[in-house]
C-alpha cells in the first residue's frame, strides 16, 4: 500500500479560488482530463494549485540569491500535496513580441540549420553565430537582424496643401498656437501663410530635417530642431507601450516598415547568405514551409553532422506532426496564435530526455480541426508513453475519450463550482450523470431548414499569405461558419478582407487594452447605474462610488492592493492594508444599497448580480454577459485575469446592443464547456434573427452543424491550403462533398 501511494499525485484539502476543500488522488504517468464548465475550478485545481506549487518548491532549491531575480510565488491555498513531481506549463501565452524570437528560434531547429551551414554551407562563412541574425556577428548591419527598417510616412505628418497658419502639421500637440507650433513656424525659416507644397527644396529639408541648432525665436534663446527630428525624439524613440493612446494611434499610422534594402529581408550578411548547401542559403531555408524543408533537410546525407541532421530531422517532422507543417522558421513567434503558441512549446517537451515530469496543458486542442485533434491525441499519448504525467484542461469530447482518467469539476461556476464531481474512467463518465458525462455523446443536428441569404457580400481577388486569388460570396442575414484545417487560409481570408468595411464589427480573442483597474464592470459600463443607484439611495454624489475618483482608498488609489517594487527583486503585491482589498474609503462604504455596499457589489458574480438588479439599465447589461455565457465572471475580476475565450466573450456582450451589423467571431467556443456550446448557438441564433449577418471562424463540429451556410478551405495547410474546397450548405457539404471537413462532419452526425 506504501509503495503504490507514490503512483498517485495526492491534494488534500485545496481552497484556491473557488475551490471548496476538495480532496482526490490523481494517477501518476497517465493521462488525466479535467472537465466542467468554464468557472468550475478546473485552472484553480491544475495551475493554480498542482503547477503552482511543484514551480514554488523547485524555485525554492536555488540559493536565495537567485531566487532574488524569481517572480516570488506563494503557497497555494491547499492542506497537502504529495508526490509531486517537476511541472512544465505548456500554456497559450502568447510568446512575447520581440521580433528577433521566431519558430526557428523558439524550437531550436534554426540554432541546428546554423551548425550544418557552418560545417558543410560552402564558401565557407565561419562558425555557427555567423549564421545568427542575432549576433553582432552574422546579422545584417543595416537592420541590425530585424530584416526590415523603420521609414516615417511623411503625409500622416503634414498636409501639403496647407500652411502653417492654416493647420498643415497633423501631429499631435503641433496645433496652431501651440509651443512645438510656435517654434516652426516663427523660425524665419520658412513664411507660415505659404502652402508647404510650394516650399523651396531648402524651406522643405529646414521644416523637415534641420538639426537641433540655437537661434533666437521670438526674442527668446531656444533650440530648433526639424519636424521630423522632433518627432523622432519626442514619439518614436519612446517605448510604445507608455505612450498614451492618441500618441500611440499616431505613431502606429506614421510609421512604416519596409523590407531592409541591404538584406532583401533576409536578416544576416552577405557572407552568410552566399554560403549554400544543395543550391540553397539558410535564409531560404528558414523561408521554407516546414514540410518542404524537413523533405530539404532529409536529403543532406553527410557524415560529419549526421547525428545533429537525425535531431534536426525529428524537431521538423514533429512539427509537422503537430498540424504546424505550413509554418516556416523564420515566422515571428509574435504572430502566432494562442494554440499554435502552445503547439510550438510542445514540440520542444517531444525531443527531451526528461521523464517523470508533470506536463500541464490548457486546451491543446485550441485552433484544431478535428483532422488535427486527432494527430494531438496522439502526441499527448507520445508524452505518457515516455514516463511522463500528463494533466490536460479539455473540452472537446475527442481528447476526453483518450483520457485514462477523467476529473470532472462543477456542477456549475464561481461559488456554485469548486466541487469534485466525479473522478475515474470515462466509461464511468458517462454513466455518472454529471453535465459532462451527459453531453459527452450529445450531437448538435443539421437544422431542417436554413435561413435563405438577404444578399452578399463579395470578396473578391484575395490573396493574402497562402490565399490564392480566392473571390467568395459571404450571405447576408445568415449563420456562416468558415472551417478548415489550420493554416488553410481561415482567419487570412476572413480576417484580411472583412474588417475594412464599416459595418462590420470583429469580435476577437487579443487582449482588451486597460490597466488592473479594468475589470467587466468599468469595461461594460455597468459601474455607471451601479454608482448612481447608490448615490440616489444616500443622496450623495455618484463619484464616491468610483475606485478610480473620490471614493477610492488613498492608500492604495482604488486597486485594493499595493504594489512594492523590491529594486532588483521581483516585485510583490500586498493587499491594502486600509481598506482590507475593498477599494473604498471608510466613509464610502458606510453607504449601502439594500444593505450591500459598493464593494460587496463587484465582489458578485454576473449571476449573483442578476439576482440584485432585477431590472433597469444594470439588469440589461448583466443579461447579455449572461448571455454570452459570462454568469460565473466576478463585476470587480480584473480583466487581465481573463482567458482569450472569455475576453471574447466580453466583447460580443458590449457590442450586441449596437446597430445591425456584420458580426466577425473567431473561434467562440474557445473555453465552452460541451453543455454551454448550445448556448452559443442559441446566442448565434438570435444575433441573426436580430437582423444581423454572423460570420464565425470555428473548428467545432457542433457549430459547423448548426450553420446555414459553410465556406470550407483547403485542401491542405500552408501552400497546399488557400482555396475554396466547398460552400453550400452543411447538408449538402455532408452529402456530397470530399474534404476533410466533410469527413469528420459525416462520422460527427453519425455519432462517430
Amino acid at each position: 500500500m506504501a509503495a503504490d501511494s507514490h503512483d498517485v499525485i495526492e491534494i488534500r484539502g485545496a481552497r484556491e479560488n473557488n475551490l471548496a476543500d476538495i480532496s482526490l488522488d490523481i494517477p501518476k504517468r497517465r493521462l488525466t482530463v479535467f472537465t466542467g464548465v468554464s468557472g468550475s475550478g478546473k485552472s484553480s485545481l491544475v495551475f493554480g494549485t498542482v503547477a503552482a506549487e511543484s514551480q514554488r518548491l523547485i524555485n525554492e532549491t536555488y540559493t536565495a540569491f537567485i531566487q532574488s531575480f524569481m517572480p516570488s510565488l506563494g503557497r497555494p491555498d491547499v492542506d497537502a500535496l504529495r508526490n509531486l513531481s517537476a511541472a512544465i506549463v505548456v500554456d497559450q501565452e502568447r510568446m512575447g513580441a520581440n521580433s528577433r524570437s521566431t519558430v526557428g528560434t523558439a524550437t531550436d531547429a534554426h540554432t541546428m540549420l546554423r551548425i550544418i551551414f557552418s560545417r558543410l554551407g560552402t564558401p565557407y562563412a565561419g562558425t555557427s553565430t555567423a549564421f545568427s541574425f542575432n549576433s553582432p556577428e552574422g546579422m545584417c548591419p543595416t537592420c541590425e537582424g530585424l530584416g526590415r527598417v523603420s521609414d516615417v510616412d511623411l503625409d500622416e505628418l503634414v498636409d501639403r496643401d496647407r500652411s502653417l497658419n492654416d493647420g498643415a502639421i497633423t501631429v499631435p500637440n503641433f496645433h496652431p498656437g501651440s509651443w512645438y507650433w510656435s517654434s516652426l513656424a516663427h523660425s524665419g525659416l520658412v513664411d507660415p501663410d505659404v502652402r508647404l507644397r510650394d516650399y523651396t527644396p531648402e524651406q522643405w529639408a529646414d521644416l523637415l530635417h534641420k538639426p537641433p541648432t540655437k537661434m533666437k525665436i521670438g526674442g527668446t534663446n531656444v533650440t530648433y530642431e526639424g519636424l521630423l527630428v522632433k518627432v523622432r525624439r519626442l514619439y518614436l524613440a519612446k517605448d510604445r507601450e507608455s505612450m498614451q493612446p492618441h500618441i500611440r494611434a499616431f505613431v502606429d499610422r506614421a510609421v512604416c516598415f519596409t523590407r531592409c534594402p541591404d538584406c532583401a529581408g533576409a536578416r544576416l550578411k552577405p557572407a552568410a547568405l552566399a554560403a549554400r548547401i544543395s543550391g540553397r542559403n539558410i535564409a531560404e531555408c528558414a523561408a521554407m514551409q516546414i514540410t518542404d524543408l524537413a523533405a530539404f533537410v532529409r536529403e543532406i546525407d553527410d557524415p560529419s553532422v549526421a547525428p545533429l541532421l537525425a535531431t534536426l530531422r525529428g524537431t521538423l517532422d514533429s512539427l509537422v506532426e503537430i498540424g504546424l507543417g505550413y509554418l516556416s522558421l523564420d515566422r515571428e513567434s509574435a504572430t502566432l496564435s494562442g494554440g499554435e503558441a502552445q503547439r510550438v512549446k510542445m514540440v520542444r517537451h517531444l525531443g527531451s530526455s526528461l521523464t517523470d515530469v508533470t506536463y500541464v496543458f490548457d486546451e491543446p486542442t485550441v485552433g484544431l480541426h478535428p483532422h488535427d485533434i486527432q494527430r494531438m491525441n496522439g502526441l499527448l499519448l507520445r508524452l505518457r508513453d515516455k514516463g511522463n504525467t500528463v494533466l490536460v484542461v479539455e473540452h472537446k469530447p475527442e481528447t476526453i475519450m483518450i483520457a485514462d482518467h477523467v476529473v470532472d469539476l462543477g456542477p456549475g461556476a464561481g461559488p456554485d463550482g469548486g466541487r469534485l464531481c466525479y473522478a475515474g474512467d470515462v466509461a464511468g463518465l458517462r454513466r455518472s450523470g454529471t453535465l459532462t458525462g451527459r453531453h459527452l455523446d450529445h450531437r448538435a443536428a443539421l437544422k431542417p431548414e436554413v435561413r435563405k441569404a438577404q444578399g452578399e457580400l463579395t470578396i473578391a481577388g484575395a490573396n493574402l499569405h497562402n490565399l490564392k486569388d480566392v473571390t467568395v460570396d459571404i450571405p447576408l442575414g445568415v449563420l456562416t461558419v468558415v472551417t478548415g484545417v489550420a493554416g488553410s487560409g481561415k482567419s487570412s481570408l476572413i480576417h484580411g478582407a472583412l474588417p475594412r468595411r464599416d459595418d462590420v464589427v470583429v469580435v476577437d480573442q487579443s487582449a482588451i487594452r486597460g490597466s488592473r483597474r479594468s475589470n467587466p464592470a468599468t469595461y461594460t459600463g455597468l459601474l455607471d447605474p451601479v454608482r448612481t443607484a447608490f448615490a440616489r439611495a444616500n443622496g450623495v454624489k455618484a463619484a464616491l462610488f468610483s475606485a478610480n475618483s473620490e471614493g477610492a482608498c488613498p492608500n492604495c488609489k482604488g486597486i485594493g492592493l499595493v504594489y512594492t517594487d523590491l529594486a532588483m527583486m521581483a516585485g510583490v503585491a500586498t493587499v491594502c492594508e486600509e481598506c482590507e482589498g475593498r477599494r473604498f474609503t471608510p466613509e464610502v462604504l458606510t453607504y449601502t444599497l439594500r444593505g450591500r455596499t459598493i464593494s460587496d457589489v463587484l465582489a458578485m458574480s454576473v449571476a449573483e448580480a442578476r439576482d440584485f438588479f432585477t431590472s433597469g439599465p444594470a439588469r440589461v447589461i448583466l443579461d447579455r454577459l449572461a448571455d454570452v455565457g459570462l454568469g460565473y465572471l466576478g463585476l470587480g475580476q480584473p480583466l487581465t485575469t481573463l482567458s482569450g475565450g472569455e475576453r471574447q466573450r466580453l466583447k460580443l456582450a458590449i457590442h450586441m446592443s449596437g446597430k445591425a451589423a456584420t458580426y466577425v467571431l473567431d473561434e467562440p467556443t474557445t473555453g465552452l464547456h460541451l453543455a454551454d456550446v448550445d448556448q452559443l448557438l442559441a446566442l448565434l441564433d438570435r444575433l441573426v434573427d436580430d437582423g444581423n449577418t454572423v460570420v464565425v471562424i470555428e473548428h467545432h463540429q457542433a457549430v459547423m452543424a448548426h450553420a446555414d451556410w459553410i465556406v470550407d478551405l483547403g485542401p491542405g495547410a500552408g501552400h497546399d491550403g488557400g482555396r475554396v474546397v466547398f460552400t453550400g450548405t452543411p447538408a449538402d457539404l455532408v452529402a456530397d462533398a470530399d474534404t476533410l471537413t466533410a469527413r469528420h462532419l459525416r462520422g460527427y452526425l453519425r455519432g462517430r
